[in-house]
């Protein structure tokens, strides 16, 4: 154990003195590679905007459409319909089941074969919905575009954290997160115009897809594989090539080794010999990283912004906005989603995990009480929001999107894809994607109903589940900023509650590591 930590020591100290830049070519490659964080965002906003469009509706969902133009229904409750809520909840069912089918070929083929599959499973989603003729064509163009999330998520999310300098991680991780934003701006952008084309404006919103689709099947094809997944396949001379490109200098020699040395203890780990990488991810000494790998992308749900996400237009809609105006409040919100993320990417490796989850988590609890309220008296006995209500209710939403796209919405991604040992590091960032996908599952298919059930009480529902976040933020996440991937153990073995899960010893690590 006192070997290890000196060797974890030693691997922080190397980090912090080396001249950590971002290269030219790093950040191309990130930006490239990021194309699946702006389908990912994309695909989620998208339906939203669709699903109101009258043309859409009259096609595939005539008695929603009935509904819409009868007014017969009361504003929380006209869009409850299962079946149109499988229309966006399709979309993350595919995504939670490809997420442990790329886990295997992540392992096998690598995490650019990943990202060549999710190019491929998006280009066929986009052209199955822009060319739908009846509603199975339309959810067989969610499942391609599900898979395509399920592929892109697991591969990508762990090539920027191998790629990344360890004190640069966090700008880069988050710059997927800037392309995801990228994606809901130019979502909601995107069904503004279309709604202004009869009948088939609806159409557009899906073709968009497939020129980034097709942008990221070649960049998969084309890219190099990280360092460290070239020393597992035991090609150290191409690691160092990839190495050399990646920091811009020569002298690599170092970070190269320490690389070596941890794939080493890896190899000889037991839980890596006698165990495969799913009974590894459960053993006791893993249950710091499984708790708060699958806390994050749960809590990511709970905080509401899947409602806004999803169901923007709908939610607006249902407060009286009219149509254009509806997807008019969802271009305003995107926009906040775009600048509170760039904004994010800025000052993550500057201000820490920490402290911009616990800050971000207040000020939505205390924007989802005043939703509530707002929504609570202001349609009181009224199809719609007074001006002012109205346009305060769109204040406070974008004030929840600001603080959501600032902290749990990226840091939810990156913090998992720090955390989890190189063993387990593909299985753990499946487990992520799939409890991601499930619990979007769960609120795409149940969050119109769960609307017209509770009504403005929704948003105290969301609010309770902020404050529970905050607390476990404070005693139960650590600081990741600037830690090495490598060397997070000592993380988990100084924290007041994780270190009791910790082993207390390890397997040797040999004393000569050839390069």
């Amino acid at each position: 154990m006192t070997n290890d930590i000196g060797d974890t020591r030693a691997a922080i100290t190397r980090s912090n003195n080396q001249e950590d830049k971002l290269t030219w070519y790093i950040i191309w490659t990130t930006m490239a590679v990021s194309t699946g964080g702006f389908l990912y965002g994309y695909s989620l906003v998208s339906a939203g905007g669709v699903s109101i469009m009258n043309d859409f509706l009259k096609k595939f969902f005539p008695v929603i459409f009935s509904h819409k133009l009868a007014g017969s229904h009361d504003n929380y409750c006209k869009y409850d319909n299962q079946f149109f809520q499988l229309f966006s909840s399709l979309l993350c069912l595919a995504a939670l089941c490809s997420a442990f089918l790329a886990s295997s070929v992540t392992r096998r083929f690598g995490h650019t074969a990943t990202m060549v599959g999710a190019g491929l499973f998006y280009v066929i989603g986009s052209v199955l919905g822009a060319a739908a003729t009846d509603i199975s064509m339309v959810y067989l163009s969610r499942v391609f575009m599900g898979c395509g999330i399920g592929f892109s998520n697991q591969a990508i999310p762990l090539y920027l954290s191998e790629i990344a300098p360890p004190k640069k991680r966090g700008t880069v991780l988050l710059l997927f997160s800037v392309e995801l934003a990228c994606g809901l701006f130019i979502a909601n952008l995107t069904n503004y115009l279309s709604n202004m084309r009869h009948p088939w404006g609806w159409r557009i919103p899906f073709g968009v897809c497939v020129v980034p689709a097709i942008v990221l099947t070649i960049t998969g094809m084309l890219l190099l594989e990280s360092p460290y997944s070239l020393i597992a396949k035991g090609e150290h001379s191409r690691a160092r090539i990839v190495l050399q490109k990646l920091r811009g200098r020569k002298d690599v020699e170092d970070e190269l080794r320490d690389l070596i040395k941890r794939r080493s203890m890896v190899e000889q780990s037991p839980t890596f010999k006698n165990t495969g990488q799913f009974r590894s991810l459960i053993a006791r000494h893993h249950r710091p990283q499984l708790v708060i790998g699958m806390a994050m992308p749960f809590f990511q749900q709970m905080t509401g912004f899947d409602a806004i996400l999803f169901y923007g237009p709908s939610i607006f809609s249902a407060a009286g906005f009219k149509d254009n105006a509806a997807l008019y409040s969802t271009l305003i919100t995107g926009t906040c989603a775009l600048l509170a993320t760039i904004a994010a990417a800025s000052i993550v490796d500057r201000v820490g995990r920490r402290p911009i989850l616990l800050y971000c988590s207040v000020v939505m609890l205390i924007a989802m009480v005043v939703v509530a309220i707002i929504l609570g008296v202001g349609l009181r006995g009224a199809a719609r929001l007074p001006q002012r209500l109205g346009i305060l209710d769109v204040v406070v939403l974008c004030t929840i999107v600001l603080a959501y796209k600032a902290s749990w919405g990226p840091l939810a991604w990156l913090v998992p894809s720090e955390i989890f040992p190189q063993e387990i590091r593909s299985v753990g960032q499946s487990i992520v994607v799939s409890l991601n996908m499930l619990m979007k599952f769960v609120f795409a298919q149940s969050l119109l109903s769960m609307l017209c059930a509770m009504k403005y009480g929704i948003f105290l529902f969301f609010g309770a589940w902020l404050a529970v976040m905050g607390l476990f933020t404070l005693f139960l996440i650590p600081e990741t900023k600037g830690v090495p991937i490598d060397c997070m153990k000592e993380l988990w073995e100084n924290h007041w509650y994780w270190k009791q899960y910790m082993q207390t010893t390890i397997p040797p690590v040999q004393k000569e590591i050839p390069l």
